[in-house]
């Protein structure tokens, strides 16, 4: 049986993440097992998730996944380069996935791995500098650094899952894992449900033939719109019930104050820890603290050509759950359960002799691991609190949840 790996958000799980799942069946074999590799209650763009993990896990194996396994903090919401390098450690621990599945705007594996290896060389670390001194933005230096080693395929650096492609193609070929990418297409001339979405409304657009980008279902449930022709009907379901419960939507409003109080309550220096770029940015994001009033306010002070706006909210996200450089270990420690199903037990028992790292099927099973996992997991049920006080019920935030809740099982 083969095995691929889908590195995920799923914030929240729609059609089109239904369709790749159908997609990647169709051309690998109908019996192939689906590994997911999934951020948990806080994603890369430096946000909450919308819904809650094992929520989001269950509409995964609901929707065609067969196991859901959790993407630690630090790598969930890291830079490109750290969010697939997390991805792939997770997956390539399993022993078990030899494909690596993602979508991407220009759909040829090729010319990612390509830009991948140009991104690796020496030469490109030389352009890239030169660019940086100038004075441009990180993702403006690193195209024209790749324009001068590649020409046009550097273009792929312009589109955001065509980035995250070559990061994932860096990190395989770093990791030395054993495991294959394989892009599928996102626009161009195939007929596929999700290529003609971005093609007609972009990465970050509207919604076109039933199909929505996952930006904008998210500003539908956060408006309180009805956002169910775009999910599947499963996750829409799950949805429901959980704004029932009075657990979604969460949104990093709803925990604005408590994150004004802890960027009030430090002082310059408490913020360099978190600088990983070691800019200074944390001067200009501090100074940004002490003359303004609201989230949006204090990034849109700090933003500047060479800092961009994704970069400051992960950094602030940070700084509010307290995540430094430091506190991604060297390798992934565990590999915890979210959900799965049948189809995902059998990949599990293939995993119990294939696993370069312990699974955690319950949360209690973490106190007899080593001292980086236990430092991981402590970090993430920290980070839990401070999610679900960000329910729209305060009533539903009860504490201890990464510690009591257990997997879904299908």
């Amino acid at each position: 049986m083969r095995t691929a790996g889908i590195i995920s958000e799923y914030n929240p799980f729609h059609r089109g993440h239904a369709w790749q799942i159908g997609e990647l069946r169709r051309r690998l074999g109908a019996e192939t097992a689906v590994v997911c590799a999934m951020s948990g209650s806080f994603v890369q763009r430096g946000d909450f998730a919308v819904m809650r993990t094992h929520a989001r896990a269950e509409a995964a194996v609901r929707g065609g996944a067969d196991l859901v396994l959790e993407l630690p903090l630090p790598w969930a919401i890291a830079s490109a380069e750290g969010f697939a390098a997390g991805g792939v450690g997770v997956l390539a621990a399993t022993g078990a996935v030899d494909t690596l599945v993602f979508g991407s705007e220009c759909g040829d594996t090729e010319t990612l791995k390509a830009v991948a290896a140009a991104l690796e060389s020496e030469s490109f670390a030389a352009y890239l500098r030169q660019g940086l001194q100038e004075g441009v933005s990180f993702a403006a230096a690193r195209e024209a650094a790749a324009r001068k080693l590649l020409g046009e395929k550097a273009a792929v650096l312009a589109q955001p899952n065509d980035i995250l492609g070559v990061e994932y193609c860096k990190a395989v070929a770093r990791q030395n894992a054993v495991m294959e990418p394989l892009a599928l297409p996102r626009r161009g001339s195939t007929i596929a449900p999700l290529a003609i979405l971005r093609k007609v409304v972009g990465h970050n657009g509207g919604a076109a033939k039933g199909f929505a980008s996952a930006s904008h279902i998210r500003e539908l449930l956060i408006n309180g719109a009805c956002a169910d022709e775009f999910l599947t009907p499963e996750s829409a379901a799950i949805y429901a019930r959980e704004c029932a419960a009075g657990r979604a939507p969460v949104t990093m409003a709803n925990a604005e104050r408590a994150i004004l109080a802890r960027l009030r309550a430090m002082r310059e220096e408490d913020f360099a820890p978190f600088d990983g770029g070691g800019e200074g940015l944390y001067h200009r994001f501090y100074d940004a603290v002490q003359r303004e009033t609201s989230i949006e306010d204090i990034l849109a002070a700090a933003k500047s050509k060479r800092y961009a706006y994704a970069r400051l909210r992960r950094l602030l996200l940070a700084v509010y759950l307290g995540v430094t450089p430091e506190d991604t270990p060297q390798r992934v420690p565990y590999l915890r359960v979210l959900a799965c199903n049948e189809r995902g037990r059998e990949v599990l028992k293939t995993m119990k002799t294939t696993a370069a790292a312990p699974i955690l099927t319950k949360s209690a099973q973490v106190r007899r691991l080593d001292a980086d996992a236990q430092r991981l997991f402590a970090l993430t049920a920290r980070a839990e609190e401070q999610y679900v006080l960000a329910y729209p019920s305060l009533a539903a935030a009860r504490p201890g949840s990464a510690w009591t809740t257990d997997p879904v099982i299908l």
